[in-house]
């Protein structure tokens, strides 16, 4: 899946900031804060695909699906701040 390879990138190009930021370096605490909001992007993305494909093989469950989705989405913004 494409969207998983993405995300696994995404958090192999964090490792060397979070490591310098956890040094104390300012500017890479702020590219791993950066990176983490594009990480957060992209394992959604990756939720988004995992429903579809279980939507698409359970008809019955389809409704569900999109509001396990958007319920979803509200806890994690909830999270997040």
């Amino acid at each position: 899946m494409q969207e998983y390879e993405t995300l696994k990138r995404l958090v192999d190009e964090a490792a060397d900031d979070v490591s310098k930021a956890q040094g104390g370096n300012k500017a890479a605490g702020t590219r791993v804060r950066k990176k983490m909001q594009e990480i957060k992007a992209a394992a959604q993305d990756v939720r988004k695909k995992i429903l579809e494909g279980r939507d698409g093989s359970e008809g019955a469950e389809g409704a569900e699906g999109g509001a396990g989705a958007g319920g979803g989405g509200g806890a994690g913004g909830g999270e997040s701040e």
